[in-house]
């Protein structure tokens, strides 16, 4: 094996070191470096990660604006006071955040918090904005970075110390306009992975014991990773008033009457990128959905000297024909390496769809596609590349989102009783479902031993454990059951 080859090559095992084979994977395919020498829990994030980031804030900024969402953009800094503001809301609200204290040789009067989340400044503003009815419903959101610096065990995308994401902030007249603020925001969260990302996931809400700090209640998509755990990947808060009422978001109604807003808050990070690169990527290593892949198509012309120029110009004319129909599409006509090389550089780059050219192709007017998930190669005509290409992207997409559900489906087990959600966990992974009393005491049993967790319930209209005459008992505590529990372990 050559330098080469080995430079590009996978060399960990996903199914047995899952988290090396990752790490590798993130840097090979030059997704992401780490940052400088201490600064632990820091990443740079390289241009095709941050094309395949920008891809999918395209795809839900577009939702958003649809359904009345305004960006806007608030301080990076955070008065400690502000903060102080959400502490007197949130019992044991003590973020370990990072400080300003000085400004050039000036030390400021008041420290200032870099980032932890928006709440404490965003919402002081919308109760300025907000003065009547007709100012409701306000839908802000904005793109930002945030620092939490109490972040441990990182890694990239999944847990960093600062990261990437969005902040919904929404104040409406009604808990019901709230709530339903809040399942649109899941929704749209449940598209960006299903229809944009090729991954099925699981939605609901957490126990209340695991809601959002002053929430009443904190809904959530989960999406299960290869390695049998679950990313906790969007979630969407129905704050009720408890902000609102201490940062006075209040309205005068039609009847003048004053009243306090219902609020909302819903955000999604670049741990997503983490779950993508995760759930599809293998031994060869990165593997891209079309819709998000910074390269769609790379045609590679393989030629002879005696055939050099045909070839050559046979693939421009493809790759000009794909550019034009605003396909994202590489030319690879490197004369230095041989296509043995490029088929292993692009296929490491996670390229969805490769098309061979050869001179068999130019005589008979062909294609050879070659599908990045599985190596399947079909010889397509050479007219209509463009259409042709689009229909292969749905099948690409199609065999992502079907190995994925197939992975899915088959880690979500059931138990009855502690010893059957201990050992289902320990020698599988992935979800156990099971009937639970609603006491959080009962989620010790299992999270003391297996570092699981209840990381999701049922939404209550779709638990047949609600309002029931089951007949179940708790699996840890033999009460009667209320609630389905999904325990696993996550990240």
């Amino acid at each position: 094996m050559s330098d080469d080859d080995q430079e590009l090559g996978i060399t960990e095992s996903k199914s047995h070191n899952t988290g090396e084979w990752y790490a590798e994977v993130v840097q090979k395919a030059g997704l992401a470096d780490y940052g400088p020498d201490g600064m632990s829990g820091f990443i740079v994030t390289r241009p095709r990660a941050y094309g395949v980031w920008e891809r999918l804030q395209g795809f839900l900024d577009a939702k958003f604006k649809d359904t009345g969402v305004q960006n806007a953009y608030f301080p990076l800094f955070i008065p400690e006071s502000y903060l102080e503001r959400e502490k007197e809301i949130v019992e044991g609200f003590d973020p370990e955040v990072a400080w300003v204290t000085e400004a050039g040789n000036t030390e400021l009067d008041e420290r200032l918090a870099v980032r932890p989340t928006s709440e404490s400044i965003i919402t002081p503003y919308i109760s300025q904005w907000v003065r009547s009815h007709r100012d409701l419903p306000l839908r802000v959101n904005q793109w930002c970075s945030v620092v939490r610096w109490e972040a441990t065990e990182t890694k990239p995308f999944f847990r960093t110390k600062e990261f990437l994401w969005q902040e919904g902030h929404t104040a409406h007249a009604t808990a019901e306009d709230a709530w339903e603020e809040t399942m649109t925001r899941l929704d749209q969260y449940e598209s960006v992975y299903e229809d944009l990302l090729a991954m099925p996931v699981l939605k609901g809400q957490k126990p209340d014991h695991d809601t959002f700090p002053g929430a009443e209640t904190t809904t959530t998509v989960e999406a299960l990773m290869p390695d049998g755990k679950s990313v906790q990947a969007g979630t969407s808060h129905h704050l009720g008033q408890s902000f609102a009422e201490a940062f006075d978001i209040t309205f005068s109604d039609e009847d003048e009457e004053e009243r306090t807003a219902h609020t909302t808050s819903w955000g999604l990070s670049w741990r997503a990128l983490g779950a993508l690169i995760m759930t599809h990527s293998d031994e060869q290593g990165l593997v891209l959905p079309p819709g998000v892949a910074p390269e769609q198509v790379v045609v590679v012309p393989i030629w002879q000297e005696d055939t050099k120029g045909d070839v050559l110009d046979y693939a421009e004319g493809v790759a000009d024909d794909l550019d034009d129909a605003g396909v994202r599409v590489e030319l690879d006509d490197r004369d230095e390496r041989n296509p043995g090389f490029k088929f292993n550089e692009h296929e490491l780059n996670g390229v969805p769809l490769r098309i061979e050219i050869g001179p068999h192709e130019v005589e008979d007017g062909e294609l050879t596609l070659v599908h990045r998930p599985d190596g399947e190669s079909i010889v397509e005509e050479r007219d209509g590349v463009a259409d042709t290409v689009r229909d292969h992207f749905d099948e690409i997409y199609a065999k992502l989102y079907a190995a994925a559900e197939e992975t899915l489906d088959g880690e979500v087990r059931e138990a009855d009783d502690r010893a059957g959600i201990l050992g289902t966990l320990g020698q599988h992974g992935g979800y156990v479902k099971t009937p639970w009393c609603g006491d959080e005491a009962c989620e010790e049993p299992i999270k003391e031993p297996m570092a699981a967790e209840i990381v999701m319930v049922p939404f209550e209209e779709e638990d047949p454990l609600v309002d029931g005459d089951h007949g179940e008992t708790c699996a840890i505590c033999g009460e009667d059951a209320e609630r389905t529990a999904y325990f696993a372990k996550s990240y």
